[in-house]
């Protein structure tokens, strides 16, 4: 018996990064999977491997700069696999030609990363929320960042994205807590994922290797470690737990610093 048996899980941006990772523990702990991916070829190849496990999955492509995809992901989730239970906001972008001040900033790529960022979680939420009352009880974990907490140089509108990330995850909480639908957040350090690899030149392995040796923990982080904390947050062992959010960066944040050059999540 798995901690998420019979519930139907829609991941946003899970085909690769963290949210693979997200959805490998979710399936494993029994849930069917909807992961909602812009990339087509990475999404079929997630739900290929699941269902090489056993376990249902299935893939919507979807593009969250768009504000009409979260409803159609949503309706489409429900009409393929029956209900959603499980609601975990991840996607999340931060081009490699966006690391400029505010001045340089375009308006277009501020509004990109915050539609991702910020308002799909928004819309995701809005239109699961209506389903999990139905069922008496839900879960949404929004993947947010320690540079909610803390940034860096140069991400205006990512560190704007993910410190309003923690504050909505707050808010909603408090709005649904009586109807059983708890709400939390995760802050991810810096992990083994797409988006970090993208923004290195040079050798990979050996960078993570450097970005990890800043880490109070040595290392960088392996998505299927957010994964973990995940499906513990939407399972009943995390039952008294809403409106919080947990910090998964190897001890980043007890370091009290941040490492400019550091690309983190």
């Amino acid at each position: 018996m798995g901690d998420h048996d019979n519930k139907v899980a829609l991941v946003t941006g899970g085909a690769q990064g963290i949210g693979k990772g997200i959805v490998d523990v979710l399936s494993s702990e029994g849930a069917q999977i909807c992961i909602a991916d812009i990339s087509e070829e990475h999404g079929i190849k997630a739900v290929t491997e699941i269902e090489k496990s056993g376990k249902k999955a299935i893939y919507i492509k979807a593009n969250f700069e768009n504000s009409e995809e979260p409803k159609k992901v949503i309706e489409e989730c429900v009409s393929r696999l029956g209900n959603i239970c499980i609601l975990v906001n991840n996607v999340g972008i931060q081009p490699s030609t966006s690391y400029k001040n505010i001045e340089e900033t375009s308006e277009e790529v501020w509004d990109a990363i915050i539609n991702v960022n910020l308002k799909s979680y928004f819309l995701m939420s809005k239109y699961s929320i209506p389903f999990m009352r139905k069922n008496g009880q839900g879960a949404i974990v929004n993947i947010a960042s320690v540079q909610g907490l803390q940034s860096q140089k140069l991400v205006p509108p990512y560190a704007a994205s993910k410190g309003a990330v923690l504050s909505l995850t707050r808010q909603m909480s408090l709005d649904y807590i009586k109807e059983n639908i708890r709400i939390n957040a995760i802050c991810p350090g810096t992990f083994n994922t797409p988006m970090v690899t993208n923004s290195i030149s040079g050798n990979i392995n050996e960078n993570l290797k450097l970005f990890g040796k800043d880490i109070p923990m040595g290392r960088v982080g392996e998505p299927k470690e957010i994964g973990q904390v995940a499906s513990f947050l939407c399972s009943e062992k995390a039952s008294f737990i809403s409106g919080e959010y947990i910090i998964v960066d190897g001890g980043i944040m007890a370091k009290g610093g941040w490492d400019t050059e550091l690309q983190g999540e």
